[in-house]
């Protein structure tokens, strides 16, 4: 992947953790949540904001001082 899809990948997975995160907040204001599906959210938040992390690493280049 070149410098531009995995920028525009980042984006997306923003985007994604950003509607997952207003998700959660309404779940888990709603009377009655499940659970399990709140877990669910969580947990594809959390791996969401792992790939983020992998992507910036890959985009930021080591400089070894």
């Amino acid at each position: 992947m070149d410098e531009a899809e995995l920028r525009a990948r980042l984006s997306r997975l923003g985007e994604e953790h950003r509607d997952l995160d207003a998700a959660i907040a309404a779940l888990a204001g709603a009377p009655g949540a499940d659970a399990l599906q709140l877990m669910r959210l969580k947990k594809r938040k959390l791996r969401l904001k792992d790939e983020m992390q992998l992507i910036r690493d890959m985009l930021i280049p080591d400089i070894i001082a």
